[in-house]
């Protein structure tokens, strides 16, 4: 596993970013394409279909979105997990501060989407505040109760998919002096 300074072993052209729900995955992989020029594609857009359904085509998206020479993209999702670590070749852990940091990002970040009635995926918007307490799953819960699984799961995929450098972020500073330091200079070597 690489640390925010190390140099990376290779130009990324497939690229995934891990981590629990609002820890900034998909901000960082904006950030990532601006630099790799490789496209994002925000996975729960391709999973999330009208009324939060999971979208029939999911999977045959995935498997399109992972055939093209250069991506980024989240690593969530069971069905489609393995098939994206066999085909990437650098994911990003964000392992941030989750009292700190991730759980006050989810909530701000619910709250703001719900209150303005911001369009999520496929017209779905944030339920409404009350469901925290009555859905499993609703975000800020997920949140909460997932927040150690990928500290499983990342040494587990790197002891099975010895292919995939992995990067493990630990603070919102050390992903700026990856962004600006090893991605900019692989990009650029």
């Amino acid at each position: 596993m690489l640390c925010y300074d190390d140099p990376l072993p290779v130009r990324p052209r497939r690229v995934l970013v891990a981590g629990v729900s609002g820890s900034g995955k998909t901000t960082l992989a904006e950030r990532i394409e601006q630099v790799t020029s490789a496209p994002h594609t925000e996975i729960d857009a391709l999973f999330h279909g009208p009324s939060w359904t999971p979208r029939e085509e999911f999977l045959s998206d995935v498997e399109a979105v992972v055939a093209e020479d250069a991506w980024v993209t989240e690593w969530q999702y069971s069905p489609v997990r393995g098939l994206l670590a066999d085909r990437a070749e650098l994911m990003i852990w964000l392992d941030l501060p989750f009292t700190r940091v991730v759980l006050p990002r989810v909530v701000r970040r619910t709250l703001r989407r719900r209150l303005r009635r911001e369009e999520l995926w496929n017209g779905n918007i944030e339920p409404p505040l009350h469901t925290f307490f009555t859905d499993r799953e609703h975000i800020v819960r997920w949140s909460v109760s997932t927040r150690n699984t990928y500290r499983e799961r990342i040494p587990a995929l790197a002891a099975t998919h010895p292919h995939l450098a992995i990067v493990r972020l630990r603070s919102t500073d050390e992903a700026e002096r990856w962004l600006a330091g090893p991605l900019r200079r692989a990009v650029s070597g």
